[in-house]
């Protein structure tokens, strides 16, 4: 299992995930009230990254716009790369 930091965007036109320089971007239509962004931008990541939801788990973050998931199989640099 890895750890990877994403920097979510909340009220975005629509939902994107982008490998940047500063790391990974998530951007999610949802508002940041109730974990609906949270929510939004842990099942974006796992598509993006071609893993199940369930393989997702949010480790730190709930209340931040920086957020670090747990992934099983893939940690930060794959993460960069599969991006």
């Amino acid at each position: 299992m890895g750890a990877v930091t994403v920097h979510v965007v909340p009220r975005a036109g629509r939902t994107s995930v982008e490998a940047q320089e500063r790391g990974i971007v998530i951007r999610v239509r949802s508002v940041p009230e109730g974990g609906r962004a949270t929510e939004e931008a842990r099942r974006a990541l796992a598509e993006a990254l071609d893993v199940p939801p369930s393989s997702v788990r949010l480790r730190t973050g709930p209340r931040s716009r920086t957020k670090v998931f747990d992934v099983d199989g893939v940690d930060q640099a794959e993460a960069m790369m599969r991006l």
